[in-house]
């Protein structure tokens, strides 16, 4: 028993230590560029409100890493396009531009799952999503607030669809190249979801209008 105690705590302690061995990937890059980022995530972080010094220092890291990560498969992608634009012309052109695309979208699907998992040995589910919150502007919240309160009658099932579509655009939003992709991949979940709303019986021209009457009678406060 004492041997399998022994045991368990050199693995811990091993966890521990990788858990701590997370290196900022400054390395080539301009350092003004390495500070905005640092400063971004610091922000993001700052609203978990954590305690623990080293988890507060680990997790801007890993969120700082990923924004560097995002930024160099949109420069790899950038770059292609750009070598084929100048060296190609018709088909080959096309095709080598779609190419570089599906090149930058699967590198985006292969390391999108690492960053909750590298966020997991710090945060729990809730802190995480407030780490894509950060990193998406809050939009998801935002959204299924004001959807709830411009149509109240909306049944629980619905909500919960509400919200799972969100939760889903959410996840596109995080690897978008800039905020104008960001709300655009909102943007697409929105409409799906006004289109379910309207199957499911609603008139949004009506419950629009007597929302915005609702917000104006209580001084514009959604």
């Amino acid at each position: 028993m004492i041997q399998k105690l022994g045991i368990m705590f050199l693995l811990l302690m091993a966890v521990v230590i990788t858990a701590g061995a997370v290196d900022l990937d400054r390395e080539g890059r301009d350092p003004a560029y390495v500070e905005s980022i640092v400063k971004r995530s610091q922000k993001i972080v700052d609203k978990l409100e954590l305690t623990d010094t080293v988890a507060v220092r680990e997790v801007t890291t890993i969120i700082a890493n990923r924004y560097f990560k995002l930024n160099d498969i949109y420069e790899t992608r950038d770059t292609k396009v750009k070598l084929a634009k100048e060296t190609l012309t018709g088909d080959a052109k096309q095709e080598a531009v779609k190419a570089a695309e599906a090149e930058k979208d699967a590198a985006l699907y292969r390391t999108h799952f690492a960053f909750p998992a590298d966020l997991s040995l710090y945060l729990d589910a809730k802190q995480i999503d407030v780490v894509k919150d950060g990193m998406t502007y809050g939009v998801v919240m935002v959204t299924y607030k004001a959807t709830v309160d411009m149509i109240p009658t909306l049944k629980e099932e619905e909500k919960a669809q509400i919200m799972a579509w969100l939760v889903e655009a959410r996840e596109f939003a995080m690897d978008a190249e800039n905020s104008n992709k960001k709300h655009a991949a909102f943007g697409k979940y929105k409409g799906r979801i006004n289109n379910y709303l309207s199957k499911r019986g609603y008139d949004l021209v009506k419950e629009r209008k007597a929302w915005y009457e609702r917000i104006k009678a209580r001084g514009g406060k959604i």
